[in-house]
């Protein structure tokens, strides 16, 4: 369609990567360009759209195939497998659907993708459309992945500690994991680096955070890649309040009754509770499940502690009698309310990404216990950079003791530097809300990217 003969909206199309972590942050940008005016259509995988039947007042949902439509990535069995697939099929699928909207009358003039997915920036080449790489991660993330892609690393690493611009010194642990376990899950090594195998032909890169909140690393990063942080992106009731009906993430894996949580947290005193959660992919061993329990009991706090179904078998045996009315033990939680809820006073995390920017937008101190991917990075930045958290320390065998659970707990929730992780994260949380509402960082890239997608259309 030539472009002189437009005349409707501008029409963006999204594809996340198909897990929890990617996406939501992906639609609530959705949102965010709907409210601004464009027509925004979030694409998920067939299998996901069968299993969760999403709604939104404001975006539109299709689908494309990760070529395993029964069951998605449990049906694959093998990460490898099933990222050759999801290109092949997926790259199949993008293309017929970007055809149809066009025969349907509403062409697609933008795809925005996860960066985990670069095959779809050449889709939308092949049909002449903008392509706007979207990176769900932190920068700092990125910076790291971007230092390997081009060789600044030498790997394994042997020198350090390591020196990025705009970053703190790094340590070892302090990378992400697939780095400071060189060799470890090759295929996830290989699809984060490939973000940016092509990103040059991009038209835009949007990363998922704010500028305050990591300026010196943007700037550095800005020199080499252009970008727009249009973070954070959590929905805006708990932000700027001005994106009509945007409560909830409105995309759940795991979806259960939220009324046990908050009806429990209701009755508790302010900041009394330790809310424990550790996302939707960690693994922990029996062992390590064991300290945990012991450690949250010994703190005398109230603890509200998310275990899924698969992991419920590692809790202790009698632990639900011995910590009965002080402990709740549950298989999901409505994790933004509960981080809104005054009884919280403290977030036992793993640091995911999405977990640590609700967190900071929320103003709720964190304990960390970094599993693996960018996990460890965030932590560095949760404890070194933002400080508004403790990273828990592990013995000998890779085990994060009762002790240290209990302590570091302790030190957020009574210590004295609790008490200015406390203000930390309160002063995170305004400039968050602030990023966001009108004038702010966030809000004006948003808008840079609606202007110069519309302005090229006329």
């Amino acid at each position: 369609m030539e472009k002189g003969r437009r005349s409707s909206t501008v029409h963006v199309l999204a594809i996340p990567y198909p897990s929890q972590g990617h996406l939501n942050p992906i639609l609530q940008f959705c949102k965010r360009l709907a409210s601004k005016g464009l027509k925004a259509t979030l694409a998920i995988t067939t299998f996901i759209s069968n299993s969760l039947h999403p709604d939104s007042d404001s975006v539109g949902f299709d689908t494309i195939s990760d070529g395993y439509d029964e069951g998605g990535f449990m049906q694959a069995g093998d990460v490898q497998a099933y990222l050759t697939r999801l290109e092949s099929a997926g790259s199949k699928t993008l293309a017929e659907l970007i055809k149809r909207h066009e025969s349907a009358g509403r062409p697609v003039d933008c795809v925005v993708y996860d960066a985990f997915l670069p095959w779809a920036l050449e889709v939308a080449k092949q049909h002449g459309l903008a392509g706007a790489a979207f990176f769900t991660q932190p920068c700092a993330v990125n910076y790291v992945y971007y230092y390997a892609h081009h060789g600044f690393l030498t790997l394994p690493m042997s020198s350090l500690p390591i020196s990025i611009p705009g970053m703190p010194l790094l340590e070892l642990e302090d990378m992400p994991s697939f780095i400071y376990v060189h060799g470890s899950y090759p295929a996830y090594f290989e699809l984060v680096l490939s973000q940016f195998s092509n990103v040059e032909k991009a038209d835009y890169i949007l990363v998922n955070t704010f500028y305050k909140l990591e300026d010196k690393v943007v700037d550095a990063m800005s020199k080499v890649s252009p970008m727009l942080t249009i973070g954070p992106t959590i929905p805006s009731f708990y932000l700027d309040k001005r994106v009509q009906n945007d409560k909830d993430y409105g995309l759940n894996v795991f979806q259960l009754d939220p009324s046990v949580c908050l009806e429990w947290l209701s009755n508790k005193p302010k900041r009394s509770v330790v809310y424990v959660s550790f996302g939707s992919m960690a693994h922990l061993s029996e062992e390590q499940m064991e300290e945990l329990a012991w450690g949250f009991k010994g703190t005398n706090f109230y603890f509200l502690w998310v275990v899924r179904a698969a992991e419920e078998a590692k809790l202790p045996e009698n632990f639900a009698e011995e910590t009965f009315g002080r402990g709740l033990v549950v298989g999901w939680s409505p994790q933004l309310e509960v981080l809104a809820s005054e009884a919280v006073g403290c977030f036992f995390s793993h640091c995911g990404w999405n977990s640590t920017i609700e967190a900071l937008s929320l103003g709720v101190p964190m304990v960390v216990m970094p599993q693996w991917t960018d996990q460890t990075t965030n932590a560095k930045f949760v404890q070194d950079v933002w400080k508004v958290g403790i990273r828990v320390k592990m013995d000998e065998k890779g085990i994060v003791g009762r002790k240290e659970v209990e302590s570091c707990i302790k030190e957020v929730m009574e210590g004295e530097r609790g008490e200015e992780m406390k203000k930390n994260a309160t002063k995170w949380r305004d400039l968050a809300k602030e990023a966001v509402s009108e004038g702010g960082t966030s809000n004006k890239d948003i808008d840079e990217f609606v202007s110069r997608l519309t302005n090229s259309l006329c």
